[in-house]
């Protein structure tokens, strides 16, 4: 660091007053504020993780919240730990009862996949939320155990300043299609391949 020179400062601070009035003009042209469609999709580790960042985020900017889980039932995780601390902005139903291949009855699933879907609908149509996280959506519709133009139509016609936020592997096409915003999380190593079992903290 000892070899710049202030020639070389002056150039690096006439590059960053260009960038931002380059970005300045940019952010300029962004007027528009709704409530988004978001969805977290992909192989990779994080989707849920990424929306609850999402929803500590929002908790933090004085906002009411409603979750609904609809795959991960019973098992106790740190998320759910932290935002019971927060009762009087976050709803959380954890509506699932694991996951299908520790069922192993289609009909229960649907039964709960269905039961979790209504207690959505009225979270989003009530307006008593600013963000609604419907975690693991993408698993219950891959499987077919919700109608899916159903679901398409219920969030295209949410108000206008709901935000949503959907995870979940094998987003369906649909999905991607009226979200405003997709982000499909990529892996490239997991632990559990060579034999970690989940970890408390970073799975659950």
């Amino acid at each position: 660091m000892s070899d710049i020179t202030p020639e070389d400062d002056a150039r690096h601070a006439e590059k960053m007053r260009k960038k931002k009035a380059a970005r300045d003009k940019i952010m300029a042209t962004k007027t528009i504020e709704k409530g988004l469609l978001v969805v977290h999709t992909g192989k990779g580790k994080g989707k849920s993780t990424a929306a609850f960042g999402m929803v500590m985020r929002a908790v933090g900017h004085g906002m009411r919240v409603g979750i609904v889980q609809f795959i991960k039932g019973r098992l106790e995780t740190g998320e759910k730990v932290v935002l019971d601390r927060f009762g009087d902005q976050v709803t959380v139903r954890r509506m699932g009862e694991g996951f299908t291949w520790e069922t192993q009855d289609r009909e229960r699933d649907v039964a709960a996949a269905q039961a979790a879907w209504q207690i959505a609908k009225e979270m989003i149509a009530s307006r008593d939320y600013k963000m609604v996280l419907l975690d693991e959506l993408n698993i219950v519709l891959r499987y077919d155990y919700l109608d899916l133009a159903d679901v398409v139509a219920t969030l295209k016609a949410k108000p206008d300043d709901v935000h949503v936020i959907v995870t979940g592997r094998n987003a369906k096409d649909e999905l991607i299609e009226i979200a405003d915003l997709v982000t499909e999380m990529t892996m490239i190593k997991h632990p559990f391949r060579s034999g970690v079992k989940p970890q408390a903290g970073i799975e659950f």
